[in-house]
């Protein structure tokens, strides 16, 4: 029999089908069992490309990150950067739920998220912010998008006005939150992002 023009495998179709996975069940449900099953070959087959499990999530992490646009940092002027670059990130983080709190541990090897973080610190010390704030500016920006990627608000509180009447009149309309939970949460990250970029500006004006 020919052998076939292209290999079965690749490092790019094993990331596709586990992100596949994780996206539809969870970091938990993935195994190289599972996921040599998923692609139709023998689980020792997939150590040709990665040595653990651990080497796929990361590059599962790695193709996530890389595809933030970066291209404002650096570019245009550091609060607007810092927006545009926020809600890239957040997007990002918003089609890969399950992979947010794999990637709210920080960027260890993985290139995209190192050269994330570079791109943020440089332009943030470019712009003339010392390098200690623009390292806690970083953190911070990373702490809030991830946080606001890990799940709704909104759809937290359920639609029943009876569990609310009587012990939580402050929550008196709170079963309405899940019905509008798109513009709850939008409009909730661009508040927050906006006191966030505010504040920045302030103090940055005082150094």
């Amino acid at each position: 029999m020919a052998r076939p023009r292209t290999p079965l495998l690749s490092r790019e179709r094993i990331v596709e089908v586990a992100t596949a996975i994780v996206d539809a069940e969870g970091l938990d449900a993935l195994s190289t069992r599972r996921l040599a099953r998923e692609l139709g070959v023998r689980a020792p087959s997939l150590y040709n490309h990665f040595a653990t499990k651990e080497e796929i999530v990361d590059a599962i992490g790695d193709t996530i990150v890389a595809g933030v646009d970066l291209s404002m940092l650096g570019r245009d002027p550091w609060p607007a950067a810092l927006r545009a670059w926020a809600r890239a990130y957040r997007a990002a983080f918003r089609e890969h739920p399950n992979v947010v709190p794999f990637l709210a541990r920080g960027p260890a090897r993985r290139p995209s998220s190192l050269r994330l973080a570079d791109a943020v610190h440089g332009a943030l010390v470019e712009a003339g912010w010392p390098p200690a704030q623009a390292t806690r500016i970083g953190a911070a920006m990373r702490y809030f998008v991830a946080g606001s990627a890990l799940g709704s608000f909104a759809l937290g509180f359920v639609d029943d006005p009876d569990l609310y009447a009587g012990d939580y009149p402050h929550l008196r309309d709170a079963h309405l939150l899940a019905g509008r939970h798109a513009d709850v949460d939008e409009s909730a990250f661009e508040l927050g992002l906006d006191a966030l970029i505010d504040g920045l500006e302030r103090r940055f004006a005082a150094l």
